[in-house]
């Protein structure tokens, strides 16, 4: 990273952290300089890099100031589902029914859980699948059978510690994408009627995978801000036999949440006080925006009670389907598990990705993707307070490609779905993101695509869909449905 960059990225952390107030002006160049002990030319890059960002913006003879926005304030109360007893989950039908509207390749894709295959090095990698190809073993076919190719897998074992941590390469196995590493991770510590703790609002494949085991959810709040609720999870472990968690510690699906170090290292010490296993769903740890990639929670494990699963999915190769799991003390498990169910995931894909880690400037791309996306979240926020009426808050996460919006009240986010669908626009309705259908108002959309006219506009539509009262719940739903689960998290610049 250059000097410009960790600058920019050091004011960026200060500004989204609220400690840099709201149209504040920033400090002066000389200022800076001094400060930090840097070049005039490198804090320019750096002020630059931040207006490119949306966090700043320039003055004509008077400086660089703050934008509305930027800085995150404090967040409406999070959804506090019952922790009474848990619940058999049915939400496949709907998850369904609102996922086949994204796969339109011409509908604007806010709902979409992807970003866009522009955004990746498709020739590159395309080069290194070749070569991965030509240099493959014709036995490995059987010794790439699990737990996988073994470059991929030192590769692999290289990030971890380069992330500041240690995951020893016969505890990594491969998979096909990272849905099939948390499936697998659930399968081998649970049976049937088994009580498995999820975020509330949560990845919807969590509660697929739930139900299609026949177990029981137990959801645990997220606070769209700070993350997932501890005390509320000592509460559920106490109260109920739970045999495992399935949780994001990092840009959690849909609020884009980050737990910090302390509360992961307290949330490993509580499951294992409990002895019981935490499924890590870390797909979006490699897309922050801050100059430091993310501890997972697997950092702390010192019992191998985590299963910290991973994917190239999202930060290299959409459609490889290449995904893994750190299995600690489960790998044996999971790996029979595998041969199992899917047998291996591809080999040629597992060569291609390992030849490209190695070889292929893996990082120089994350840089890239990680500023495109960065920028792509600014558009979107300034969008949104463009468009989007008084009352709607919503979060400003600091990586992945979600953002969590908390519409007025009485607004039915399913209604609002449809009608946007009649429009040529997907989006992710809050509904899905929980076991028992909450967040009535609340909507998940994608920035995970090159900012254009036409995402500008499916913004501007949608609030002027919002203001359509075929969008809204009736009064009897809303009334029996106020101050339930639909949290989101920044306040609009006009709310």
């Amino acid at each position: 990273m250059n000097r410009y960059e960790t600058l920019a990225h050091a004011l960026a952390e200060e500004i989204r952290a609220g400690r840099v107030p709201i149209g504040s002006k920033l400090p002066s160049l000389r200022q800076i300089t001094t400060q930090h002990g840097v070049s005039q030319s490198t804090v320019l890059s750096a002020y630059y890099l931040l207006e490119e960002w949306g966090l700043i913006r320039a003055e004509e003879r008077s400086g660089y100031f703050v934008t509305p926005g930027a800085a995150v304030s404090p967040a409406p109360e999070a959804h506090r589902p019952s922790l009474a007893e848990s619940a058999r989950v049915d939400i496949s039908d709907l998850v369904f029914s609102v996922l086949q509207a994204t796969k339109h390749v011409d509908a604007v894709p806010l709902g979409s859980a992807f970003p866009s295959p522009l955004l990746f090095p498709l020739s590159r990698l395309a080069k290194s699948l070749t070569q991965g190809v030509r240099s493959l073993n014709p036995w490995s076919t059987v010794a790439d059978l699990p737990p996988g190719n073994e470059q991929l897998r030192r590769q692999i074992a290289l990030r971890y510690v380069g992330a500041g941590m240690a995951s020893p390469v016969d505890e990594i196995v491969v998979t096909n994408g990272a849905l099939e590493a948390l499936n697998l991770s659930l399968m081998a510590v649970t049976r049937p009627g088994d009580i498995v703790v999820v975020e509330s609002p949560g990845f919807y494949a969590a509660l697929q995978a739930i139900e299609r085991l026949d177990l029981r959810a137990l959801e645990v709040p997220v606070d769209p801000l700070t993350g997932l609720d501890l005390d509320a999870l000592a509460q559920a472990l106490e109260k109920h036999p739970v045999k495992a968690c399935w949780l994001m510690t990092n840009f959690q699906n849909p609020t884009g949440a980050t737990l910090t170090d302390t509360k992961k290292k307290a949330l490993v010490e509580l499951l294992a006080a409990h002895d019981v296993p935490l499924i890590e769903d870390d797909v979006y740890q490699e897309l922050h925006f801050d100059k430091a990639r993310p501890l997972p929670a697997k950092a702390f494990d010192t019992h191998g009670l985590v299963m910290h699963c991973g994917s190239f999915s999202k930060t290299l190769a959409p459609g490889y389907r290449i995904g893994w799991v750190s299995a600690g003390r489960f790998a044996e498990r999971i790996q029979r598990l595998k041969l199992m169910t899917t047998l291996s995931a591809s080999i040629p894909a597992q060569a291609g990705i390992a030849d490209f880690l190695q070889h292929g400037a893996y990082d120089k791309h994350l840089r890239q993707l990680r500023a495109a996306l960065n920028t792509q979240m600014a558009s979107m926020q300034q969008a949104l307070r463009r468009y989007m009426p008084e009352g709607t808050r919503w979060t400003l996460p600091a990586g992945g490609y979600f953002v969590w919006i908390e519409l007025p009240l009485a607004i039915d986010a399913m209604a609002l779905h449809r009608r946007a669908i009649e429009h040529g626009i997907s989006l992710a309705p809050g509904p899905i993101f929980s076991a028992t259908h909450a967040f009535q108002n609340c909507i998940r959309l994608n920035f995970g695509h090159p900012w254009s006219p036409q995402l500008e506009e499916s913004i501007r539509k949608l609030g002027e869909i919002v203001a359509d009262p075929l969008v809204r719940l009736s009064k009897t739903t809303e009334g029996a449905t106020a101050g339930t689960p639909r949290r989101g998290g920044v306040p609009a610049g006009k709310s």
